[in-house]
C-alpha cells in the first residue's frame, strides 16, 4: 500500500494520471516517467527493489520474469552514494540500513536460485543449470552460493550424472560446511549407487551436523535474512532435510542391514533415549518416523541380531505392556478404498500387529536360548492374536485372510500374513527340536500356506519329512524352497525378517543328501 501511494505521488509529479494507468503496466509507467529525472529516478529504483523483494518473498516468479530486463539494469542504475553528513550526529538525511548495490546483488542471487528451482521442478534441467552456474559466480553470502551448487547437483542427479552431482554437493559443503542439504542429497546418491559404506558415512556426518547448536545470526545479516526471500514451496522442498532423529533412524537401519550390529544397536538405543528425553519430546511427533512401538520392535530385532536376546525380551515386554490391554476381541481389516476405514480401526490393527510382532521376537529370543518350551508358548501367543483378524473385501463378508489376498495396496494384510507364517513356521521348528514331528509338520505346512516365501519353513518342512522317512517329498520340498524368489531385504521391517540365530540348516548338506538318494 505504501509503495503504491509513493508511486502515485511520483506519477503526479511527472504529470501522469495514475488512475488512467492499468495495474499490469503500473511499474513500467512509473519507471518510464522518471527516465529523465536523475534524483527521482534513483529513489524510484530503490523502491522498485523493495517491490522486487516483496514479489520474491511472495514467490511471484512470473511477475519477476516480466520485469527481468528492468531488474538486470538495476545493478548499474542503483547508486551507492551516501549522505555527506553520514558521520554527523544530527543529520537530516535518514541512514541506509543496507547499501542499495548490496541489496540488488542479494535480490539477483535469490531470484536466480528461485528460478533455478522452478525450472528444475518443471524438468528444464539444462536451463536450471545455466542459471545456477551463473549465480554461483555472483558476490553473495556463502550460504546462497552453496545453494547454487546444491541445486546444480540436483539437476545433474536428475539427468543421470550422479558422479558430477556428488562433485557439486562436495563443492557446496566446501563453500558452506552447514549446507546439510548437500550431505542429505549425497546420502541419497550413495543409496542409489549401492555404496552402503559411503551412505552410512554421509548419514553420520549429517546427523552430527544437525545436532550442532545453531550459530547466532550476525547483525549485518539480520537486516534482511535471505530466508525471507527464499520461500517458494518448490525451493523449500529441494533444500529440505529430514529431522535429526529421522536421520538417526535411517543410520540405525542401514547399519543393521549391513551387519554392523554394534553400531546399529547403539544408534537405535540413542534414538529411543532421545525420543524419551525432554529436549526431543516434540520430535517424537515427527510424521516421518515410525511410531514408537515399531521403533522398539526394530531396536529389539537389532539387539537379537547382536546376540543380546535378554535385552530384546525387555524391549518387547515394553511393547506388550503398552498395547495388550487396548487390543480388541476381534478386528476386521477392510480394503483401503472402503469408505468405512477409519483411523481408529487402523490403530487397532496396528496395535494388534505390534503386539504379535513382539511375541514373535520373544519366541525368536527363546529359540536363540534353546528354551523350546518358552518359544512354543510365545509363538502360540502371537498366533492366538493374529487369528482374531479377518479381512473384508468391498461388498463382501469378513473372512480369514489368505496369502493370495496380499498385494501392494494391502500393506497391513502383508504384515499379518508374514507374522502368521513366521510364528507358525518357528513354532513348528521349536516342536521339531523337541522331537514332536507331527506337530512340527502341521505348523510348518500352515506357515507355508500363510507365507509361501518363508525359506526357513520350507527347509525345515523338508527336514521333518526326511526324519519321517518321506525322503522324496523332502527333496522336492527343498528344491522348491531354493527356487523361491525373495523380495529385497530393505523393503521389509527388520523385525519381520527371518531370524539368523537359533537352529539352522546347511543347504550344502541338504543338497548332498539329495544327491545320495536312490534314483529309483
Amino acid at each position: 500500500m505504501l509503495l503504491t501511494q509513493s508511486m502515485n505521488r511520483v506519477l503526479q509529479m511527472t504529470g501522469v494520471d495514475a488512475l488512467a494507468v492499468h495495474s499490469s503496466m503500473f511499474w513500467r509507467t512509473v519507471l518510464q516517467s522518471v527516465e529523465s529525472s536523475g534524483a527521482v529516478k534513483s529513489c524510484v529504483a530503490n523502491l522498485f527493489c523493495v517491490q522486487w523483494a516483496i514479489w520474491l518473498a511472495n514467490c511471484c516468479v512470473e511477475k519477476i520474469e516480466e520485469f527481468q530486463e528492468e531488474f538486470s539494469s538495476l545493478s548499474a542504475g542503483v547508486k551507492q552514494d551516501m549522505p555527506s553528513e553520514v558521520g554527523q550526529t544530527y543529520s537530516n538525511t535518514p541512514l541506509l540500513v543496507m547499501e542499495p548495490r548490496r541489496f540488488v546483488e542479494l535480490l539477483q542471487m535469490c531470484t536466480l536460485i528461485t528460478q533455478g528451482a522452478e525450472r528444475l521442478n518443471e524438468g528444464q534441467n539444462s536451463k536450471a543449470i545455466t542459471d545456477l552456474q551463473a549465480a554461483s559466480s555472483l558476490p553473495a553470502p556463502r550460504t546462497l552460493v552453496a545453494y547454487t551448487h546444491l541445486l546444480s547437483g540436483s539437476c545433474l542427479a536428475r539427468t543421470g550424472r550422479p558422479q558430477m552431482a556428488l562433485q557439486c554437493y562436495r563443492t557446496a559443503l566446501e563453500t558452506d560446511s552447514q549446507c546439510v542439504g548437500a550431505l542429505y542429497q549425497s546420502a541419497l546418491i550413495f543409496r542409489r549407487l549401492g555404496n552402503a559404506q559411503a551412505e552410512i558415512q554421509a548419514l553420520r556426518l549429517l546427523y552430527s551436523t544437525l545436532m550442532l547448536p545453531s550459530k547466532p545470526v550476525m547483525m549485518s545479516d539480520d537486516v534482511l535474512p535471505s530466508s525471507l526471500l527464499l520461500r517458494g514451496q518448490t525451493l523449500s522442498g529441494l533444500l529440505s532435510v529430514p529431522s535429526a532423529l529421522c536421520v538417526l533412524h535411517s543410520l540405525a537401519q542401514k547399519c543393521v542391514l549391513q551387519s554392523r550390529m554394534s553400531e546399529g544397536v547403539e544408534n537405535y538405543l540413542g534414538l529411543l533415549a532421545a525420543l524419551h528425553s525432554e529436549h526431543h519430546r516434540v520430535c517424537s511427533e515427527d510424521s516421518h518416523l515410525p511410531r514408537l512401538p515399531e521403533l522398539y520392535l526394530e531396536a529389539g530385532a537389532a539387539l537379537l541380531m547382536a546376540q543380546r536376546p535378554l535385552d530384546c525380551l525387555t524391549l518387547c515386554d515394553e511393547v506388550i505392556t503398552t498395547t495388550l490391554d487396548l487390543l480388541p476381541e476381534k478386528v476386521v481389516m477392510e480394503e483401503p478404498e472402503s469408505a468405512d476405514v477409519c483411523t481408529g480401526g487402523e490403530d487397532k490393527v496396528a496395535m494388534l500387529l505390534w503386539t504379535g510382532a513382539a511375541y514373535l521376537l520373544q519366541g525368536h529370543c527363546h529359540c536363540h536360548l534353546q528354551d523350546w518350551k518358552q518359544a512354543v508358548i510365545h509363538y502360540t501367543r502371537c498366533i492366538n492374536l493374529l487369528v482374531k483378524v479377518h479381512f473384508k473385501e468391498k461388498g463382501g463378508q469378513p473372512q480369514v485372510p489368505t496369502a493370495d489376498m496380499v498385494d501392494e495396496q494391502r500393506a497391513d494384510l502383508g504384515v499379518l500374513q508374514r507374522l502368521k507364517g513366521l510364528s507358525l513356521a518357528w513354532r513348528g521348528i521349536s516342536f521339531m527340536q523337541s522331537d514332536e514331528l507331527r506337530n512340527a509338520l502341521r505348523d510348518l505346512h500352515l506357515g507355508l500356506q500363510a507365507f509361501p516365501e518363508c525359506v526357513g519353513a520350507g527347509l525345515w518342512c523338508g527336514e521333518v519329512l526326511w526324519k519321517l522317512g518321506r525322503r522324496k517329498e523332502a527333496a522336492s520340498c527343498w528344491e522348491k524352497t531354493w527356487s523361491i524368489t525373495t523380495h529385497s531385504a530393505e523393503s521389509i521391517p527388520v523385525y519381520l525378517r527371518e531370524p539368523q540365530s537359533g537352529p539352522m540348516l546347511d543347504s550344502a548338506e541338504l543338497r548332498l543328501r539329495i544327491s545320495k538318494l536312490d534314483p529309483t
